[in-house]
């Protein structure tokens, strides 16, 4: 069986992917056990020594200065744990508490937070295991990290000292049911989920509460699956454009590579040159005689997706560094200084990925922004070359893909909404002991459902280009009557065939089109 290894700095975007979906078993390398087990000896020197160290023997946040005497140090983690245990809302998805398990479990590896090799060891166990807790979405508001959401993971791996009530164990996801009209989840308690797979729950020891829950995992796990499923749509939505650039007969000399070298923009020279590739044998492009310009949904369509491929991008780097982060506080640092082990610094601070989330909901809003136009060109008799209103052979009588369109506009408007940024706000904490803070995990979450509209809008337009691509074979004159692929470039062949082969067919007259959105969506998550 796969084993992927654990050191604190080198997992990568794909890799957390796969553990979160695939459920790839992970293990720590050797170094990083060696450098957990010296980094606990340095707290019982510090607890040794009666040394003055915040979330060891302090209270936390407006409680930093209150003193905590050694035979409470323990209860004082546990008590950590069920007070900040608060989130509120739905359920985060199993594959996201996942990646959020194995984040916690990276960053604990680099060695600077002091936690006992046995208590991350049952970490570990609980995800290679398939222990899933159940963690509320709502309740982080980015600095400290993610403090309620881990805190009800960090509830069903943890116990008190004396016999517990089983509601003090948190909650593990048993089944999920994603279906769009049937959407579940079902669970049990921590207390029962543990003892069925033979996990024993630990006893925190000192200053381990602080580092399990400590940290921005949650919007850095939310913020890396989104991400890589960003990346995808990105590619075939480039796809999908050049079926309704050729299903609206467009002009290709707006692709061409001088164009864009003098623009001197790598994405967009990147784009346009996908585009040209992908319409390579097309009799659709060029063919509207005498006309030399589209307009700016088709035109524009490389200076506008080109951003938005560098901004996929830049964040990938961000969020996998944030992967590979140590994002607790206080962290035990001995090689700073002999007289000092223990320093007090702010990496908990969700900023790095709340602004770039607040940058990928922007990119990805604008993705859907301009396909929703081309949706609306290529319904619009005025303005689709040709094509006949709403698409459909029978106007009045059949309304076509009208209300297809509707749904791309209502779900654009909302993705405006939720494009505004989050970072930009910040609510004072704890007696403004936390005067600022990051809102990093209602950022990741906006992104991730920005991302979700635009997949729709994404797959109205896939519907509604091959609607147009059949339309111009079966009632253009120049091309009636010809098969496909003696007509359309290579790469919309090849969408166009898939769609149809994923059983979307042509819309002889009305239907139910959700069903074909649901269709269309399943074919978008993969490779067109």
């Amino acid at each position: 069986m796969k084993m992927i290894y654990l050191d604190g700095t080198s997992l990568t975007l794909n890799e957390i992917y796969e553990i979160a979906h695939e459920r790839t078993r992970v293990e720590l390398t050797d170094e990083a056990r060696k450098k957990i087990i010296r980094c606990r000896k340095h707290i019982e020197e510090i607890i040794e020594k009666d040394q003055v160290v915040y979330g060891v023997n302090t209270g936390f946040g407006a409680f930093k200065d209150k003193r905590i005497s050694r035979d409470k140090l323990k209860e004082l983690q546990r008590n950590l744990i069920i007070s900040h245990s608060t989130g509120v809302g739905y359920y985060l998805s199993v594959p996201v508490v996942r990646a959020i398990m194995l984040l916690r479990i990276n960053s604990l590896a680099s060695g600077y937070s002091g936690i006992r090799m046995e208590t991350l060891q049952t970490l570990i166990e609980m995800l290679n295991k398939g222990i899933h807790p159940a963690v509320p979405a709502q309740g982080s508001v980015g600095a400290s990290g993610d403090l309620a959401p881990i805190s009800h993971i960090i509830l069903v791996l943890s116990r008190g000292e004396d016999q517990e009530r089983e509601e003090y164990s948190g909650r593990v996801i048993i089944e999920e049911n994603t279906d769009r009209d049937n959407y579940s989840i079902k669970t049990i308690s921590g207390l029962k989920a543990m003892h069925d797979a033979g996990i024993e729950r630990v006893i925190l020891d000192a200053k381990e509460g602080l580092a399990l829950n400590n940290g921005t995992n949650v919007m850095t796990a939310i913020a890396a699956l989104a991400l890589v499923d960003a990346q995808l749509l990105f590619e075939n939505a480039v796809k999908i454009f050049t079926a309704s650039l050729e299903g609206l007969r467009g002009v290709s000399d707006a692709y061409l590579p001088k164009i864009h070298e003098l623009r001197r923009q790598k994405g967009q020279i990147d784009v346009a040159n996908k585009v040209m590739e992908y319409i390579q044998g097309s009799k659709l492009t060029d063919s509207r005689r005498g006309e030399v310009q589209d307009s700016y949904s088709l035109r524009c369509f490389p200076q506008v997706a080109g951003p938005i491929k560098e901004t996929l991008n830049f964040a990938a780097n961000i969020i996998e560094r944030e992967a590979n982060a140590v994002t607790d506080n206080p962290l035990i640092i001995p090689e700073i200084t002999d007289d000092k082990l223990a320093f007090s610094g702010g990496n908990f601070h969700g900023e790095p990925i709340a602004q770039v989330c607040d940058f990928l909901k922007i990119a990805i809003a604008e993705l859907g922004n301009i396909s929703e136009r081309r949706i609306f060109k290529l319904t619009s008799q005025f303005l689709s070359h040709g094509l006949p209103s709403m698409l459909t052979t029978e106007p009045g009588l059949q309304s076509g893909i009208m209300i297809l369109q509707y749904t791309a506009a209502a779900l654009v408007s909302e993705n405006k909404v939720l494009a505004h940024p989050a970072s930009v706000d910040s609510i004072p904490t704890s007696e403004d002991v936390e005067d600022h803070v990051s809102m990093g995990t209602i950022a990741a979450r906006q992104f991730r459902e920005i991302l979700e509209n635009v997949k729709r809008i994404i797959a109205i337009e896939y519907i509604t280009a091959c609607q147009a691509l059949d339309l111009r074979l079966r009632i253009d004159p120049d091309f009636q009557d010809c098969r496909p692929e003696t007509v359309f470039g290579h790469m919309t062949y090849r969408v166009y065939s898939k769609l149809r082969d994923a059983g979307v067919e042509f819309w002889e007259r009305d239907k139910v089109a959700y069903i074909d959105i649901e269709k269309t969506l399943r074919l978008i998550t993969t490779e067109l």
